[in-house]
């Protein structure tokens, strides 16, 4: 990687060095071609990453260095050499003069619209460093919650695909090989007995046949959601699920609120933090509300009433942005409310794991419960007959 003013100067110096040159490609663009080469197989940076650059770009700025020092000191402290390539193609696009955000523009699988947004307001406001802060903070409770949400949902999803696997196994080999004995003796088998046989065989003759159905139904069902009609009616049904739609209104509600706290914060008007809000919320329906907020805001409408007509949005939520708007103290309200919706949100998903648990734990129990009775029921009836 270097840096030249022309792809002309930069053939000129290699071949001074006594280079061959095969090709010059502008960094900040072959980063974001789909045909790139060396940075096929990655060409994003995870939650963890973006929070630790992010965090590491709001100290230095603090401790007052001035920018291209900053990315001077990310790129030598960077862990792979995709970071070091972004970072270096940022700063590449500093020293030709153009601003922070315009550079981060360029790599929009690394950098969302929400940061670029946030950096353009720091850099108008000329508080990039109190900004920068304050998009380290989110970016670290936003892959925090990320990370707890995950993690809580490890260990059911381990004990069903294990417990999956023990029951694959007993009705495809084991109860084959333990009920052959009893259709040899001629004797008439439980009802429960049969029914498992039935099912065992099926599985035998036809399971692969289901597995190659579910994977092309999967297969489908992912490229008919990556259509706009299905998949505003498939975010729609869950909304109105019981428990998956309250979980996504919390979700989608904490991070609007959040985004919405740091943009009124950094001085970003209340109608651009909305249209970059927007885009944080990943439920169309909601999505499309925020809009239809933004518009009824441009007309005169407070944000308050804006997000209760759609009638999509926690009433905490809208209760505190009433609250705020009538105080004057709507930043400092939008906080609270994305931290109280963060922590509701993350209370339910702790309930439902610590539900999940013993329910998968007794599932399992009676399936093995099944499975073993069908195999005893045709033992104890033989014992009757002998005595």
């Amino acid at each position: 990687v270097l840096e030249a003013d022309t792809a002309r100067q930069l053939r000129a110096r290699l071949r001074e060095q006594g280079l061959l040159v095969a090709a010059v490609e502008a960094l900040s663009e072959s980063a974001q071609a789909s045909g790139g080469r060396h940075l096929h197989w990655r060409r994003r940076l995870s939650g963890a990453q973006l929070s630790l650059i992010t965090r590491q770009f709001a100290t230095l700025l603090a401790a007052g260095l001035p920018v291209e020092q900053t990315l001077n000191a990310l790129i030598e402290q960077a862990d792979t050499d995709y970071q070091r390539q972004v970072l270096a193609g940022v700063r590449g696009e500093v020293l030709a003069g153009h601003p922070l955000a315009r550079a981060l523009q360029k790599y929009p699988r690394v950098f969302p619209d929400l940061y670029v947004t946030l950096v353009a307001a720091g850099e108008q406001s000329g508080r990039l460093g109190e900004v920068m802060e304050r998009l380290a903070d989110y970016t670290e409770s936003h892959q925090a919650l990320r990370q707890k949400v995950g993690l809580a949902f490890v260990y059911p999803a381990i004990v069903t695909l294990v417990a999956g696997a023990v029951v694959l196994g007993l009705l495809t080999y084991v109860v084959p090989q333990v009920v052959s004995v009893f259709q040899n003796t001629n004797q008439t088998l439980p009802w429960l007995t049969r029914a498992l046989i039935g099912l065992s065989d099926f599985l035998r003759a036809s399971g692969w046949l289901w597995l190659i159905g579910i994977a092309a139904a999967i297969w489908l069902g992912v490229r008919a959601l990556r259509r706009p009609g299905p998949r505003l009616r498939f975010h729609r049904w869950l909304l109105r699920l019981p428990l998956v739609g309250t979980m996504v209104r919390g979700v989608n509600s904490a991070q609007l609120a959040s985004t919405l706290g740091i943009l009124v914060g950094s001085g970003v008007p209340l109608l651009a933090a909305l249209q970059a809000g927007a885009g944080v919320v990943n439920n169309l329906p909601m999505r499309q509300a925020v809009e239809e907020a933004a518009r009824r805001v441009r007309e005169g409408g407070s944000l308050s009433r804006a997000l209760a007509a759609a009638k999509l949005f926690p009433p905490m939520l809208v209760h505190m942005i009433a609250s705020g708007e009538a105080s004057g103290r709507l930043v400092h309200m939008l906080e609270r409310a994305a931290a109280q919706q963060s922590r509701e949100m993350e209370n339910r998903v702790l309930g439902l794991t610590s539900l999940l648990e013993p329910l998968l734990i007794v599932v399992m129990g009676v399936v093995v419960l099944v499975i073993v009775l069908a195999i005893l029921l045709p033992i104890f009836e033989m014992n009757q007959l002998v005595r």
